[in-house]
């Protein structure tokens, strides 16, 4: 089927060069995304991002209603 899309020159420019460059075509590159795009969508899981916190105390009493940049300089100024 023939449709008309609208893209940027600029991401129109990275796709032929892609294509170019994969010995491929431009419509096998569009349709390669949107099929993972669609599956994707479709797939009914989201992503989830994992839980990386650490174990701790929490926030530090001397950090109570600091500033950033009290954290940042507290941070930043530490000896390893």
């Amino acid at each position: 089927m023939k449709t008309t899309v609208n893209l940027s020159d600029e991401l129109l420019r990275q796709a032929q060069e892609l294509a170019r460059r994969e010995q491929t075509t431009l419509k096998e590159l569009i349709e390669t995304g949107l099929r993972t795009v669609v599956a994707q969508r479709t797939s009914g899981t989201n992503f989830v991002l994992p839980d990386a916190s650490v174990d701790g105390n929490g926030l530090q009493p001397e950090f109570r209603g600091a500033h950033w940049d009290q954290v940042r300089d507290a941070i930043y100024s530490q000896q390893a």
